[in-house]
């Protein structure tokens, strides 16, 4: 009877053994929470036309407040705004930087960006990291927009495409997809992978087949390490600059590091790397001096870190 019940006992030791292996990671908020999130970031993309290479490099150094809306079984509203953007934007010879709170009067964009401060939009998340909707972002563009009332007309479409691109809700959404780690509906051990998959946002089309390994969890951290393997769509169009339609044929990996506050599940600290190589064609079009179709090598380097703290 003794050496049935010590195995018993020896049985229920090893499944509880086993059970602290795996670990349930998912986002978790209660209505009122709040965080602080910060991003540097720069981007570098080199074109090559008629064997000269164009540079374009754009840096963000921002700062938004993340508040908890409404919290139910399941999913989340996040209230989202921008408290702080420096921003610099350099191509063809030509430098703009812009410090939203800094006053200057001859750069429209630091008006535009001064008028999206403290305004909020929304972000409905799933409790594994899924996406739902980003909402309101498009209004507070709208109004940024009115700073450029006094430019000419194609003046006025090139600030707003700048805008759109840098900071519109598809952009928002598409860094935003690649910062939360899509957690798995089970529980994972160290060395567990899994993954998702996510469009191109950034103008490109196509997708992004994100993959995800637990390296090491405690009670209050959990350290992942990401890859994603970026594919475009060659048929596909998009416009790049002065209203050139194109197609892209490019490939590309993300490399990232997350380190997971387990409370919230939020990236308390995110650094990213992401490189694409490829081509773009640009179609003919003779209204843009382009006879035939152009094809023109690109490369893509984007480096990135955040950081999210909780508040309140």
């Amino acid at each position: 009877m003794k050496k049935i019940t010590g195995l018993v006992a020896l049985c229920c030791f090893a499944l509880t053994l086993s059970a602290q292996d795996y670990v349930e990671l998912d986002y978790t908020f209660k209505q009122g929470d709040g965080f602080e999130l910060s991003q540097e970031s720069r981007s570098e993309t080199y074109i090559t036309v008629n064997e000269v290479i164009q540079r374009t490099t754009r840096d963000y150094n921002n700062k938004m407040t993340i508040k908890v809306a409404e919290a139910t079984t399941g999913r989340f509203l996040l209230t989202w705004a921008y408290t702080d953007i420096k921003f610099n934007f350099n191509a063809k010879n030509q430098n703009i930087f812009v410090d939203a709170k800094v006053p200057n009067p001859a750069e429209p964009l630091q008006d535009a960006l001064k008028l999206m401060l403290e305004q909020p939009f929304t972000v409905e998340i799933q409790s594994n990291g899924l996406i739902v909707k980003v909402e309101q972002l498009d209004a507070v563009l709208d109004k940024a927009s009115a700073a450029f009332s006094k430019l000419k007309s194609d003046e006025q479409e090139a600030y707003k495409k700048l805008l759109k691109d840098q900071f519109g809700t598809d952009a928002f959404r598409g860094w935003l997809e690649q910062l939360l780690v899509v957690y798995p509906v089970h529980g994972i051990k160290n060395g567990t992978q899994w993954e998702e998959s996510v469009p191109i946002r950034t103008g490109l089309k196509g997708r992004v087949d994100l993959y995800w390994n637990l390296q090491h969890w405690d009670g209050q951290t959990a350290k992942v390490n990401g890859t994603g393997n970026i594919k475009t769509d060659k048929v596909e169009t998009f416009t790049v600059e002065e209203g050139i339609q194109a197609t892209a044929a490019i490939d590309g990996k993300l490399t990232a590091n997350y380190l997971i506050n387990r409370e919230s599940g939020f990236p308390s600290i995110c650094v990213q790397n992401t490189e694409m190589t490829g081509e773009y064609v640009y179609l003919a079009n003779r209204k843009k001096q382009l006879k035939k179709d152009l094809t023109v090598p690109v490369k893509i380097v984007t480096n990135a870190s955040y950081k999210i703290k909780q508040v309140k």
